[in-house]
């Protein structure tokens, strides 16, 4: 039995009336399909209420970029400059979604937008704008850069922490990755511990310290460039095993009652 993968969805305005719709990228539905190897199921920002339904019935847990910013009044922020993009529906769905996806197992994997909800879930706070601050890193690309492989290609090196899963995978301590954000870590929740960092000391990357299953989060999009990079599908490999595992226990759970 193939492991049902979430795939946390933004809510957007589609069509010439601008109706909401729930979505996520195509990207996040092929990663699932290729080197995780699970069934993608998009989870609809639909709110709190929606969580206790759906984790049981879920193997793993994949929560996405987004151009929206997470709202500053969950980690006690000012609020963001006019015109920065926000989506509390979906705030309010994916921040109960971690906390009750780590209590329950569940393997999850955050990217980009996914880290900072990550953080802001387990008590962290976030710097709004990185560039703006002294002696940091612009890390967003411009979102009307025309040519794909120049707006999702490496911009700057991460440095890994030794020892831990990320640079196993990788191979080496030091790795090239795409940067598309603005927003960052700025006080790291509790629980988290990093484990990547920019040239300018942004965190790039964390772990859920004491997790029951796979709790990991990347500040960039391994999804953009797994079937040319060995260790963007290593991340995905390792994600989909253990979403595999959880299947597995679950089917003879399953089948036990």
């Amino acid at each position: 039995m193939r492991a049902l993968v979430g795939i946390s969805c933004c809510v957007k305005a589609f069509g010439i009336f601008n109706t909401p719709n729930h979505a996520a990228s195509d990207s996040y539905v092929r990663v699932v399909l290729g080197p995780v190897g699970g069934v993608p199921v998009l989870v609809p920002a639909g709110g709190e209420g929606l969580v206790a339904d759906i984790l049981p019935r879920l193997d793993g847990l994949i929560l996405t970029g987004s151009r929206s910013n997470v709202w500053p009044g969950h980690y006690d922020g000012p609020p963001h400059a006019e015109g920065t993009p926000e989506d509390q529906e979906r705030d309010a769905t994916t921040l109960p979604l971690i906390r009750g996806a780590i209590q329950a197992g569940v393997p999850l994997l955050a990217i980009c937008r996914g880290m900072q909800e990550l953080n802001v879930a387990l008590g962290g706070s976030l710097d709004q704008r990185i560039q703006d601050l002294p002696r940091r890193m612009d890390h967003s690309t411009p979102s009307d850069q025309p040519i794909p492989l120049v707006r999702t290609g490496k911009a700057h090196a991460v440095r890994l922490a030794p020892g831990m899963l990320l640079a196993e995978l990788a191979g080496r301590e030091e790795v090239p990755v795409n940067s598309l954000h603005n927003q960052g870590v700025q006080r790291l929740a509790p629980r988290l511990e990093a484990v990547g960092w920019a040239p300018d000391g942004t965190v790039e990357a964390v772990r859920v310290r004491e997790a029951r299953n796979f709790a990991w989060g990347v500040q960039w999009h391994p999804e953009y460039d797994w079937e040319r990079d060995e260790f963007s599908r290593a991340i995905f490999t390792s994600f989909g095993a253990a979403c595999a595992e959880r299947a597995a226990a679950r089917f003879v759970l399953q089948a036990a009652e």
